[in-house]
């Protein structure tokens, strides 16, 4: 059971909580409040920011919080954001790609880079 408890695999758990409330909150911007998908994608991705880092902080990388980690984490954050901003774009309006779906293929194209990102930030001393 020991191979199933690493960073990655918690990583994994973690980035699916979190893209599970990205799409809700982005959904629900799109769909129930009429929102249009570049806000509800800012809206989503901030909410899950936020849960990203508390559950990476205490269940993936399993180290203290402080002010300076969790006013560095969006930073850290940036170039996920603006990846996934830009595939959503091209994925919407180039692809025609629709937009429900859209941010999915944004999610799995940014795994890798996001945990690296993430464990480089989160475990400075």
């Amino acid at each position: 059971m020991k191979q199933y408890n690493t960073e990655f695999t918690r990583f994994m758990f973690v980035g699916g909580i979190n893209s599970l409330n990205y799409y809700i909150v982005y959904m629900v911007c799109i769909h129930v409040l009429s929102i249009h998908y570049f806000i509800g994608h800012i809206l989503g991705y901030t909410v899950s920011l936020i849960g990203s880092f508390f559950l990476n902080v205490y269940f993936t990388y399993r180290v203290k919080p402080t002010w300076r980690k969790f006013l560095t984490f969006p930073l850290s954050q940036s170039v996920n954001i603006i990846a996934s901003t830009i595939f959503l774009f091209t994925f919407i309006e180039w692809f025609n790609i629709d937009r429900s779906l859209a941010p999915v293929f944004a999610v799995l194209l940014m795994i890798p880079v996001t945990f690296l990102i993430t464990g480089k930030i989160l475990k400075r001393a």
